[in-house]
């Protein structure tokens, strides 16, 4: 299938805000404001919200509601989501395709949103894994540069960008309610830097995947997943989200994919940095937890993909600072040189 990159909003032009996934501005009104007043003051352009934007419990008949009046209005640019969730899969029945192909634009999340973004993708239209108005607009203090740099790039500027590593990084949350908490930026700790096994070659190719839990509810619920053959040759990048899946866990979804004859088909894949803390498992030793996972993911691709190309600890998904990721886009994965370029 050929993909499209659809036309980038400018500076100036609306924007629509979308919950497709958890109504939780609603519950959460501090960092979803400021990640609003951001997109107007730092980026130039207009929010507009929908009907079930700060709505909880919304209907997912509401949510693709809210998806095909963005989608369909002329005026709207681009298509943000607020943040994730865990239900957007029952979105996807409502939505009407030939509505959002008629009307293509880009759309930014992460999380819960890879399932629109596989969606989109299947239906030839790149999207964007990363961007969600609470989080990375809405960041307290201020948007780490990193994360604002490949944000502007990404809705703004056609072309090549290069990712870079980060030599400082961050996963613990202080509570959204406290009005403290957005006085001061979030603390980070030292980074290691990506680390590479076999980086013996260059790939370049379209981009797969998203979030690592929601890919494998994909997969059981038989949505969205395509046969093997479809990804051939395409550069694979996955991350685990705050509820920190074990190493076991994330190995037995790989063997599964694996077992699928998915794991073959991807010459190069990208491993977002693992998340290790969350409000309701603070004890987590990061060292031991991402070092587990690590060793999983090595485990699952020796078995089914020896030859493959991997990253780990790109700062993609549910980290601080948080790189786009196009989902569908051109992704050059560059082993002797220790490149990482994507297309926006």
């Amino acid at each position: 299938m050929s993909l499209i990159n659809p036309p980038k909003p400018q500076p100036g032009d609306r924007v629509a805000i979308v919950s497709p996934a958890a109504g939780l501005p609603g519950l959460f009104p501090l960092p979803h404001e400021l990640g609003l007043q951001r997109l107007k003051t730092e980026f130039g352009l207009v929010p507009v919200e929908y009907p079930a934007t700060r709505k909880l419990g919304s209907t997912p008949r509401e949510r693709a509601d809210d998806l095909h009046a963005a989608f369909a209005d002329p005026s709207i640019k681009a298509v943000i989501a607020t943040i994730g969730g865990d239900d957007q899969i029952t979105v996807l029945p409502h939505l009407d395709e030939d509505l959002i192909k008629a009307n293509p634009k880009p759309f930014f999340g992460h999380s819960d949103n890879t399932n629109l973004l596989t969606w989109l993708t299947n239906r030839g239209m790149v999207g964007f894994y990363g961007g969600s108005v609470m989080v990375q607009f809405g960041r307290p203090g201020a948007m780490h540069p990193a994360t604002a740099d490949s944000l502007r790039a990404a809705l703004f500027t056609p072309g090549e960008y290069r990712l870079t590593e980060s030599t400082a990084y961050g996963d613990k949350d202080s509570p959204w309610e406290d009005p403290a908490t957005f006085e001061t930026e979030p603390r980070l700790e030292p980074s290691g830097g990506w680390i590479w096994h076999q980086p013996h070659t260059t790939v370049k190719a379209r981009s797969w995947g998203g979030n690592l839990e929601i890919l494998s509810w994909l997969m059981m619920a038989g949505r969205e997943i395509n046969a093997p053959e479809h990804y051939d040759g395409r550069v694979l990048f996955f991350e685990t989200s705050e509820e920190m899946p074990s190493a076991t866990e994330v190995y037995r979804i790989l063997r599964n994919m694996g077992e699928r004859g998915l794991l073959e088909r991807f010459p190069a894949v990208l491993v977002g940095r693992a998340k290790a803390w969350f409000f309701t498992d603070q004890d987590t030793d990061r060292a031991t937890h991402t070092a587990e996972q690590r060793e999983a993911v090595l485990q699952a691709f020796a078995q089914y993909a020896p030859g493959t190309m991997i990253v780990f600890d790109v700062d993609l998904g549910h980290t601080d600072p948080q790189v786009v990721i196009p989902v569908g886009g051109t992704i050059e994965v560059n082993g002797p040189d220790r490149t990482i370029t994507v297309t926006y």
